[in-house]
């Protein structure tokens, strides 16, 4: 098979959607060496991320002729980029991150979108009208012409019947994987070299995500005031909403308790979550919640939301709470560690529970889509 991947998040995005593309191109290609895979990519950066590719011989990066270089490039990812796929003999083309090129004539490609969610749709409020509008342009239009969808979770492929009333029959399920620097023990030289650079305690909560209002951190914060023994570390970035959560803290007089870290070292960020006694997420509403099962891998019991994807993910034994009670959270966090029993069983049923997100699972469900959307 030859597949045409829309690359621009696998070098030109760090977080959750680049992640997501990078994973995958890394577990496909390694599994299937016989397929082809081409990345299409407007702007061509290469950085730690992508390393990995240089070993790859079934990998090919394409960008735009000089002709729509510069601030031209978009219009070749949108309106171009199936000519150049046809002439490369690309059989499918998979859009990564809510979005596929518009078709202005037919190719004989099929098109694959990947939908991670539609919070912008559930959540208007936490959106510029202008972010709204393009979201919403971008992935209705994918959804109604994709010969096939991927929902990222089975709340994400609800969310598409329930906004765009598209079949649930042209939408398969295919959960992520995630970074495999998670699934490995850190040593214990890396783990002790970072408790120093970041004076970290001995004992501590554990919260990793965009602080944002969605994600809800400061419910965390406010559980946090009533167990004056427990500390926190969150890593993640912010804004408006991080800067009245640090205030919080502040006017809390809990700085001693609660730590802002920049990790941006997947490494180092693997290590913390193992150091974590508990990783708490408990955002209102996911398309699927990746630091849950990166926790999980790391044998970090979770607590987290109800409702939403977050069984998915969490499982059968992560304690799930109403994310806006943070007595709810107190009691959580004092059975965990109250009970060690409980933490036992939560680890060793976690560690079943995603088995279901390994790469082996995730590679041979990519694969068989692939090979029966050709068919279609």
């Amino acid at each position: 098979m030859n597949i045409g991947y829309d690359a621009k998040r696998i070098f030109l995005n760090h977080s959750g959607l680049g992640n997501y593309s990078r994973n995958l191109l890394d577990i496909l290609a390694k599994k299937h060496p016989k397929t082809q895979f081409k990345l299409y990519t407007p702007k061509l950066k290469m950085h730690e991320g992508v390393a990995f590719i240089k070993g790859l011989d079934n990998v090919a990066i394409k960008t735009p002729d000089f002709l729509f270089k510069g601030i031209l490039s978009s219009l070749w990812r949108y309106f171009y980029v199936l000519k150049q796929a046809k002439e490369d003999q690309i059989e499918i083309y998979h859009g990564l991150s809510n979005e596929i090129p518009y078709l202005r004539k037919k190719t004989g490609i099929k098109l694959i979108v990947t939908i991670h969610d539609l919070i912008f749709l559930r959540y208007p409020e936490q959106y510029s009208f202008i972010d709204r509008f393009i979201y919403n342009l971008k992935s209705k239009y994918a959804c109604k012409n994709a010969a096939k969808i991927i929902a990222i979770s089975e709340q994400t492929k609800n969310d598409i019947v329930q906004f765009y009333g598209i079949d649930e029959y042209k939408i398969e399920v295919i959960y992520q994987s995630c970074h495999k620097i998670f699934k490995k023990p850190a040593s214990i030289e890396l783990q002790l070299n970072l408790k120093i650079q970041h004076n970290l305690p001995s004992n501590f909560l554990l919260y990793v995500g965009s602080v944002n209002e969605r994600k809800n951190l400061m419910t965390i914060l406010r559980a946090l005031k009533t167990l004056p023994s427990h500390k926190l570390v969150v890593i993640g970035h912010g804004g408006d909403y991080k800067i009245k959560c640090q205030k919080f803290v502040e006017d809390n007089e809990m700085n001693d308790r609660v730590q802002f870290l920049k990790i941006d070292d997947t490494h180092e960020l693997a290590a913390i979550y193992q150091m974590a006694r508990i990783m708490i997420y408990p955002s209102v509403f996911e398309g699927f919640g990746i630091p849950i099962i990166e926790s999980l891998y790391s044998k970090t019991p979770v607590i987290t939301s109800r409702g939403s994807c977050f069984a998915e993910a969490g499982g059968p034994s992560s304690i799930y709470i109403d994310p806006k009670n943070e007595i709810e959270l107190v009691n959580a966090i004092l059975k965990i560690e109250e009970n060690p029993e409980i933490r036992t069983k939560m680890i060793e049923d976690g560690c079943k529970h995603i088995q279901q997100f390994s790469e082996e699972m995730v590679a041979k469900k990519m694969h068989q889509l692939y090979e029966n959307t050709i068919k279609i």
